[in-house]
């Protein structure tokens, strides 16, 4: 289909306007770049530029090449707001390889090297987060932590990515969707134990303040994921808080207290989970799951709520 011509436009006059008719409104000839008085048909200005768009577009099509040469919204961010150009180099013909790597050195010089790292971090964080289903909000708010530790140089000699798994961590507790370690580690490419270190370094040098983890912050995710029904997920809330509570299981970690709370209200429920299927979706080992529930089986006519309606008695459940 052919692209259609632009109608001339009728203006107000703001800065130019005709001499002999001031009042008059006058026509922009986008065609033409003119803005042409009706009256007299002086050209009042010339080289007019259109501020429409470059081609049209038909809601139909479903060409999956961008046509946009905007480039991306402004990064408040980045030191060169992210005005760099980038140089293509996928149509460039097989072979040229000396072409390829003259392009990439312009490319490379054409963005602040600072900018260079952050672009890179804030890639990965948006990777990691994705992974993780979370909002734009909390990459967002990792996004300045890491922009911020990064500027005053508070981990260097440290990876930038392990960094930005550590800030990804402490964004999620401070937005209140917080995610295990091991739930950060499994969509990193560093070991718990460097996030862990990062973490502990970036609230040191930062002074952030992060909120307490608890069972609760992770049950319902968790009961959801098992396909457990409310009335479970609420006792097995219950179960957690109370051993938290009673000191049932000293020394133990958050994780494997929720893992054994669900297992135990599982089981008395008519919806039986067994100890792989709940460590799998937690992230810990069966035979941890297997220690914290032998610490909760003493007490166990202490933790259901009154409420709750048992499909398997106390006396009937699972020892170990």
């Amino acid at each position: 289909m052919a692209e259609e011509k632009k109608k001339p436009k009728a203006a107000r006059p703001s800065g130019v306007h005709c001499p002999q008719h001031p009042n008059q409104l006058l026509i922009e000839d986008y065609h033409a770049g003119d803005m042409v008085c009706p009256d007299c048909g002086l050209v009042v200005g010339d080289r007019v530029i259109d501020v429409g768009s470059e081609w049209r577009t038909f809601s139909n099509e479903k060409s999956s090449t961008d046509r946009s040469r905007v480039g991306a919204t402004e990064n408040p961010l980045l030191e060169g707001k992210e005005l760099s150009t980038y140089i293509s180099t996928a149509s460039l013909k097989p072979g040229s390889g000396d072409a390829n790597s003259g392009y990439s050195k312009w490319q490379k010089s054409g963005m602040l090297p600072s900018d260079r790292s952050l672009v890179t971090a804030f890639r990965e964080i948006s990777t990691m987060a994705d992974r993780l289903n979370l909002p734009k909000s909390i990459v967002e708010r990792c996004n300045s932590l890491f922009k911020q530790v990064h500027e005053e140089k508070h981990l260097k000699g440290r990876a930038n990515d392990a960094v930005a798994a550590a800030c990804l961590y402490i964004a999620c507790r401070q937005e209140e969707v917080p995610r295990s370690f091991k739930e950060i580690c499994a969509v990193s490419r560093h070991p718990k134990k460097e996030i862990g270190r990062c973490f502990k370094l970036i609230r040191q040098a930062t002074n952030t303040q992060v909120n307490t983890v608890s069972t609760s912050d992770f049950m319902s995710r968790y009961c959801t994921n098992l396909s457990l029904p409310p009335n479970v997920q609420k006792a097995a809330s219950y179960i957690a808080q109370k051993a938290v509570e009673l000191d049932l299981a000293p020394g133990r970690v958050y994780l494997s207290i929720a893992a054994a709370a669900i297992y135990m209200a599982s089981q008395a429920s008519d919806v039986k989970k067994t100890q792989k299927e709940v460590g799998d979706v937690v992230g810990v080992a069966d035979s941890t799951i297997r220690q914290s529930y032998r610490l909760l089986y003493p007490a166990k006519g202490q933790l259901f709520p009154q409420d709750f309606h048992f499909a398997t008695s106390l006396e009937d459940l699972p020892k170990h």
